[in-house]
């Protein structure tokens, strides 16, 4: 049989690789020309995301602005309080008159804030906001306006048990005096709204907006006595604000700022403010040259703590009725005590006053200092374990 003849079947070259055309070598040159390019594409967005722009543009210009549109009704119900008190607060220095050899200069030591109480230019402030005029030599009140003049002072007169103090602006024209309206404190209730305005560390006619937290509260006047019947409300106070009023939502006085309760020297949203009712009753007095008469029942009372161990719970009993005093007037009697002076019977039992309910020594306190002279009260007391009432009308001592 003859072989095949395999002589014209294609052969592969030594090396073992075909042979590659033109054509694919463009191709790859087009691809590799195309990846190129992206890349450079893709590293200048890159780069160009974290260019900084021009900081500076010489055509730069201001931006278009628009109106803040119409106060809602709280912001224009704060708005109306402000304007129409504002040029009624003032702020209250006290400065120390120093002498040269050619001329005097003066250093001011303190500042606080007060409000126009009268025509005839009294302001109304806070006895420690011009307690150094009594404690150190050269010293002087300056009153500055609303509109920013200074003015000198002098004091009227001072209540320090109440932390109030009258002075009165010098050589002020009248129509710059604003006297700020009254309101009672009788009727404030717990979550009333309050405003108050005011000078805090200097800055001049500030107002804060709060509601009152609580009523008949007991702070300490400079001399240590107790101020009952204190408002506590959150509308921010800080130094400087002391002496300033607390309005009302109609922009009425209902108090006098006075102090804060801070752990840090700032607010903290516990202020406190004098009642408007005493407020008005203490000024008065001052003006008059009176001394404020502080209202008085007449009585001494028995020691608490006795009277709690002797079986009794509440109330206070009269240790001592005063001669010709309310109590004495009304026929109420202290403790009884036999010819030998031991004790021979119990003292009457107060229980209310005016219907409102004396617990301790401190109820009695906090009720009768809410009282006002030759007013006309009920006290219901306990006597033979019987209980009674009879009217009395206050004094002042």
């Amino acid at each position: 049989m003859a072989r095949p003849d395999f002589d014209n079947r294609p052969r592969r070259s030594q090396s073992g690789k075909s042979h590659a055309t033109p054509l694919a070598y463009v191709l790859l040159g087009i691809v590799a020309i195309v990846v190129l390019s992206v890349g450079l594409w893709l590293g200048y967005k890159v780069v160009d995301g974290f260019r900084q722009p021009d900081a500076t543009n010489p055509d730069a210009k201001p931006r278009e602005t628009v109106a803040n549109g119409p106060l809602d009704a709280e912001e224009a119900e704060a708005n109306q309080v402000f304007e129409s008190d504002k040029d009624s607060v003032v702020n209250v220095d006290t400065v120390l008159l120093q002498r040269g050899s050619f001329v005097g200069s003066e250093q001011q030591t303190g500042t606080g804030s007060g409000f126009v109480w009268d025509a005839e230019g009294r302001i109304v402030t806070n006895y420690h906001v011009i307690e150094d005029v009594y404690k150190r030599k050269n010293m002087a009140v300056r009153v500055v306006m609303s509109d920013r003049q200074t003015y000198d002072a002098r004091i009227v007169g001072t209540a320090a048990d109440y932390d109030l103090a009258v002075v009165q602006v010098l050589n002020v024209a009248k129509d710059r005096l604003k006297p700020i309206p009254v309101a009672t404190s009788a009727d404030l209730k717990v979550g009333q709204k309050v405003f108050a305005i005011g000078n805090p560390f200097g800055l001049s006619l500030t107002l804060t907006v709060g509601i009152v937290s609580n009523l008949d509260r007991s702070i300490e006047a400079p001399t240590g006595a107790p101020i009952p019947g204190a408002i506590q409300h959150t509308a921010q106070i800080n130094p400087g604000n002391s002496g300033g009023p607390l309005l009302n939502r109609a922009g009425k006085l209902v108090g006098v700022n006075t102090s804060i309760a801070t752990p840090s020297g700032g607010n903290v949203g516990i202020g406190f403010s004098i009642p408007s009712d005493t407020v008005n009753q203490v000024v008065t007095s001052i003006i008059r040259q009176e001394r404020p008469k502080k209202p008085d029942l007449g009585v001494r009372l028995y020691d608490e703590k006795q009277l709690r161990a002797a079986g009794y719970n509440k109330g206070v009993m009269i240790s001592e009725v005063i001669p010709g005093g309310p109590a004495d007037v009304a026929k109420l009697r202290g403790l009884r005590r036999g010819a030998s002076g031991a004790l021979a019977g119990p003292g009457d039992l107060i229980l209310a006053i005016n219907g409102e309910e004396v617990g301790n020594v401190a109820d009695f306190q906090r009720v009768v200092a809410k009282l006002h002279v030759d007013q006309t009260v009920k006290v219901t007391f306990l006597r033979d374990e019987v209980e009674r009432e009879v009217t009395l009308t206050v004094r002042g001592v």
